[in-house]
């Protein structure tokens, strides 16, 4: 009887290993909502934090990130004092939306990344779509730079956030914009 050989090869990493800072100039974290079912809210967050570690192998790469909810912004001062208030994300008590990478995997410019997502205490698998835009030599900083755009999408209703529903939509679009300094 023959045997069936299988082979499992790894996709080659494009960036060399160690730890990554985020260059928060030139990264974005935004949304988008529906209102009313209709039309769409699009806004972004001012305030977050991001770290990537980048391993020999994809086991040994990570993403974690932190985002202030209170730094909110839909270019309506009214509507984002009332998001941030207790009967909306309350961010006296949900200060930070937190995520953790679970697993990674891709190859060439298409990635996945999926991991654990927090918004106050209830934590939800999420699954984000990535593209890797490539690395260049930046010449503000004499470093590599790497960038990365990632999609997915949340329902609130799965974090204790169903306010406002159907006015708000459950839905929300997540886009990330990052981009990574090498390390020295």
């Amino acid at each position: 009887m023959a045997s069936k050989t299988t082979t499992s090869t790894m996709p080659a990493l494009p960036l060399p290993a160690g730890h990554w800072t985020l260059d928060p100039f030139h990264s974005a974290v935004g949304f988008t909502i529906r209102h009313l079912g209709i039309s769409k809210v699009r806004g972004q967050f001012g305030r977050f934090e991001a770290d990537l570690t980048v391993g020999d192998a994809l086991d040994g790469c990570a993403v974690t990130a932190t985002v202030a909810l209170d730094s909110i912004e839909t270019g309506n001062a009214d509507r984002d004092a009332h998001v941030i208030g207790p009967d909306m994300l309350d961010v006296t008590n949900r200060p930070a939306m937190t995520f953790r990478s679970t697993r990674i995997d891709g190859d060439g410019d298409d990635w996945t990344m999926e991991g654990d997502l927090t918004i106050g205490e209830v934590s939800r698998s999420v699954t984000f779509d990535v593209e890797f835009g490539g690395v260049e030599l930046s010449t503000v900083d004499g470093r590599r730079h790497a960038g990365f755009e990632a999609k997915g999408e949340i329902r609130r209703s799965d974090f204790g956030l169903g306010f406002g529903l159907p006015v708000l939509g459950d839905a929300i679009k997540i886009q990330l914009d990052m981009q990574f300094i090498e390390p020295e």
